[in-house]
């Protein structure tokens, strides 16, 4: 199933925005025992790095399904600005 997902995700377009509209507050995810971003999301933009204590966030791939600000209540998200971000085909 995970390579049904990465041959679909491989076709996603992006607009990278230089600026990241994903802030995750690094002192609380040194505190967050589940990391759960780095679960949810279906696009893997979290990695947490456990011998830096670091959590990287690749936001140029960022789907904007707004699964890891529901469950984590320690990310600032908003949408990319002007036009940057995913692009649908209908869209």
């Amino acid at each position: 199933m995970s390579e049904n997902i990465d041959k679909k995700l491989f076709k996603v377009k992006y607009k990278t925005d230089e600026n990241c509209h994903l802030v995750p507050e690094e002192s609380k995810c040194l505190q967050c025992l589940e990391k759960v971003c780095t679960i949810v999301c279906p696009a893997g933009v979290y990695n947490y790095n456990e011998s830096e204590k670091k959590l990287t966030v690749s936001y140029e791939k960022c789907l904007e399904c707004g699964a890891c600000r529901i469950l984590c209540k320690n990310i600032s998200w908003k949408y990319p600005k002007g036009g940057k971000g995913v692009i649908y085909k209908n869209s």
